[in-house]
């Protein structure tokens, strides 16, 4: 009997943190975990300062718990939406009340408080506005997420774990035009994310910027904000602005060989691993040979 009842506890734990992997969206880890290397690279000045405690800490949170928060409490809270989106079937997982749930989002949002004499004090407001705009994107009563505008604005969170580790590392704050540029980009992501959920979110009377738009001038829209970006980046170096230019020059071909949204929106973890790995290259030349 105790046997019994150890392999079914066993068996619950290991589906339970199998669902919150799923939940997690393993496909998009890096996009919060990316950015973490990224302001690394461009904040060092020597090779130890890539393997700080700080930078350790910001990139294993990042990675895992930081996902299973901001993920976690979307589903909580988008648990009606959810109910008609096909993406649930297959891409991701749907949450259907699960008691585990909350309590992986709560003990991830008072994780940071862990890291905090691991990390200067200049990247804790990086750390205190991923937390808030990520609880208030999805929950009530602010929802950022179904007020059109702010919905993409807000995005600008996932940026914030680069910063974080910029400021961790150089001790000040990153550039401006290196915020405004990973600002725009994250904004342009979310709104391009968000059209294969224009039927959904309509159906279930939900507004987004993309609901309002439509898809064709959600198009333009995304294509604009990422050109911004990469003029942004261009004035910090016109290196990076260039390689930026990818991402408005990929609206223009999905929409010029009218490839379906719902599976170019998969292309871009792939897309955005390989720009990130170009940018994060760039950065460790620059420590690496001055």
């Amino acid at each position: 009997m105790s046997t019994g009842s150890t392999a079914s506890s066993d068996g619950g734990l290991t589906r339970q943190l199998s669902y919150l992997l799923t939940l997690s969206r393993p496909r998009f880890w890096l996009y919060l975990a990316g950015p973490v290397l990224v302001g690394t690279v461009y904040a060092a000045d020597t090779t130890s300062e890539l393997f700080a405690p700080a930078v350790i800490v910001l990139f294993a949170y990042f990675l895992v718990p930081g996902n299973v928060f901001l993920y976690g409490i979307n589903d909580i809270y988008d648990r009606q939406i959810d109910a008609a989106n096909p993406k649930k079937e297959t891409k991701e997982a749907r949450y259907r009340g699960q008691r585990v749930v909350p309590i992986a989002v709560a003990l991830c949002a008072l994780l940071p408080l862990g890291l905090f004499p691991f990390v200067p004090t200049s990247a804790w407001p990086w750390l205190a506005g991923f937390l808030v705009l990520g609880a208030a994107y999805s929950a009530p009563p602010v929802r950022f997420k179904t007020t059109p505008v702010l919905d993409s604005v807000s995005n600008g969170l996932y940026i914030m774990p680069g910063a974080a580790a910029y400021a961790a590392v150089a001790g000040s704050q990153p550039p401006l035009l290196a915020v405004l540029g990973g600002w725009l980009w994250a904004m342009g992501m979310h709104t391009f994310s968000a059209i294969p959920d224009i039927e959904p979110d309509r159906e279930t009377g939900i507004e987004t910027t993309a609901t309002v738009l439509g898809e064709r001038r959600t198009y333009v829209y995304c294509g604009l904000v990422w050109l911004a970006s990469a003029l942004a980046f261009g004035a910090l170096d016109p290196r990076l602005g260039a390689l930026m230019l990818v991402y408005p020059a990929l609206v223009g071909v999905i929409v010029a060989s009218s490839v379906a949204v719902d599976r170019a929106y998969w292309w871009f973890p792939a897309i955005n691993t390989v720009v990130g790995a170009a940018l994060t290259m760039g950065g460790l030349w620059r420590v690496l040979h001055g």
